[in-house]
């Protein structure tokens, strides 16, 4: 026979699943702890204890019997969904403006949890005009930034089809970036292109962590030392990856 929640219950398990989809969806260590504490108490809940780490979850609380609830995940590092940040942030806002009972609140959180990304050929069009855009803000010409485009759509289905469902992190970096410059330098020596360099820095853009790195900053001045230090060796790796990528192409062309 299941057992029925009790209202503490429910409301522990609804910040918790709202603070372990912020953090799989890239959010700030704050963001999280903020989000959880606010979802607690306007529902009353003011014995909620969160720890937030940048890979994991943890939160107590007790009820008026002197029950205590624990509720633990681990959660892998992961990319940034800035769609799922921004949902679930008004989320919590309408929440706080009495819109939403607990279990309807679960309802919309889970509805947030299940929505669609975006189409992957959108993706994939959407990274090559950020290639692009790249390669012509930092100087590049009309023809650097066309070949960049065309580089920065074959990374990203690299990324997609390819590195994501069967590569390392580390490895599907080096590939996709080492992939990019190959490209890039073919078209160049065939006469497609007039700056290598301008070429190079766009088409690799994709794989940039700007968000992931911007945040780890923001969670070490905030004190949040051991999150931010994660974050920030994360991103140091991935761009340790793609100069291991980009220094290789080189090399070989």
């Amino acid at each position: 026979m299941e057992k029925t929640l009790t209202k503490t219950e429910q409301v522990i398990e609804l910040a918790f699943c709202a603070g372990s989809l912020l953090l799989e969806s890239g959010a700030e260590i704050s963001r999280v702890e903020e989000t959880m504490e606010r979802i607690c108490l306007h529902y009353g809940v003011r014995s909620e204890n969160a720890f937030v780490l940048s890979n994991g979850i943890f939160i107590t609380g007790d009820d008026e019997e002197g029950n205590d609830f624990v509720r633990i995940r681990h959660i892998p590092v992961s990319g940034t969904h800035l769609n799922r940040i921004i949902s679930i942030n008004q989320l919590s806002r309408e929440i706080e403006g009495e819109k939403y009972s607990v279990e309807e609140a679960m309802e919309a959180l889970e509805a947030i949890r299940c929505e669609r990304e975006k189409n992957r050929l959108v993706r994939i069009a959407a990274a090559g005009v950020g290639s692009a855009a790249f390669c012509y803000l930092f100087g590049g010409s009309i023809w650097d930034s066309a070949v960049v485009f065309a580089a920065g759509m074959l990374l990203y289905s690299f990324q997609l089809y390819f590195a994501a469902p069967y590569l390392s992190k580390i490895t599907g970096n080096i590939g996709g970036s080492l992939i990019a410059i190959l490209f890039c330098g073919c078209l160049y020596m065939a006469g497609i292109g007039q700056s290598l360099s301008y070429m190079a820095i766009g088409a690799v853009m994709p794989l940039v962590p700007g968000v992931a790195f911007v945040n780890a900053i923001r969670e070490i001045a905030d004190g949040d030392y051991i999150s931010g230090f994660v974050r920030m060796l994360d991103t140091l790796l991935v761009f340790f990856c793609i100069a291991a990528g980009v220094g290789l192409g080189f090399f070989i062309l």
